[in-house]
């Protein structure tokens, strides 16, 4: 049976990791399903925002599959051991972690790499390496994400914080009931939908600019990214449908 599974509800993709009864643990087949998801939402283009999430309400996902790991006697993991959206898959339209439970390890990478990241009042986020003796190289954008002297207690102690602390702290965009989770995500997302893909594509772009550059390039950079949008079609409905008042219709070019 698919351990990942891939569904679409008014222009929002859902990718769900579906091994409620191992916590939802990244084992070789989740992995393999999550690039295939994956690659599936670059390529659908009647999907606008990508949901992330796992089956069940205990676990979004605990990380590795330990038990796999131990079998095959893994040491340090290759580039493409999973996908890391924007480091070893790039993935233009946005993405939304909606933590259902535990996000511990591998979960925690997956939950880190989305753009938003909405959360059930009961979830919780860990960088539990430390307690396995394992890695967590991908990590490094922990101290962009939190105040650094936050990512360090989550690297060094490797305990669990709570969903309202991660909230606190800007790991986390929203803490909801658990019960509201999906209806939740589904409308943040079904509102980034409903924007002119042009410009919410470019927006992405710009957000990630001053991780990798200085003001001065961060600035040119965006210059470059945003030249395309002004001068798209889209860049004159938008104005045109606000006179006539109406709805934009937007034709992502």
């Amino acid at each position: 049976m698919a351990t990942v599974h891939y569904e679409v509800t008014d222009g929002v993709a859902w990718l769900t990791i579906d091994r409620p009864e191992a916590h939802n643990a990244l084992s070789a087949s989740v992995r393999n399903g999550l690039f295939d998801g994956v690659r599936r939402f670059n390529a659908d283009g009647e999907a606008k925002v990508l949901v992330l999430t796992g089956a069940g309400e205990k676990a979004f996902c605990a990380g590795g599959d330990l038990k796999e790991m131990n079998e095959t006697a893994l040491t340090v993991p290759p580039p493409d051991f999973l996908p890391q959206l924007g480091r070893n898959i790039d993935v233009p339209k946005p993405t939304i972690a909606a933590v259902n439970g535990i996000a511990y390890g591998g979960g925690f990478l997956l939950a880190q790499q989305c753009d938003l990241v909405v959360a059930a009042e009961h979830a919780r986020f860990a960088v539990s390496e430390v307690k396995v003796g394992r890695g967590a190289p991908w990590a490094a954008p922990l101290s962009w994400l939190v105040p650094p002297r936050v990512a360090l207690e989550i690297l060094l102690t490797g305990d669990p914080i709570s969903a309202a602390r991660a909230q606190r702290y800007g790991l986390v965009n929203e803490v909801v009931p658990g019960a509201e989770l999906r209806e939740r995500t589904q409308r943040l997302a079904e509102r980034i939908a409903a924007n002119a893909p042009l410009s919410v594509l470019a927006a992405k772009r710009t957000a990630y600019l001053s991780a990798s550059h200085d003001r001065a390039d961060a600035y040119d950079r965006a210059e470059e990214i945003w030249a395309p949008v002004y001068l798209s079609k889209d860049a004159q409905e938008g104005p045109l449908a606000f006179r006539e008042k109406r709805k934009p219709v937007w034709q992502g070019r």
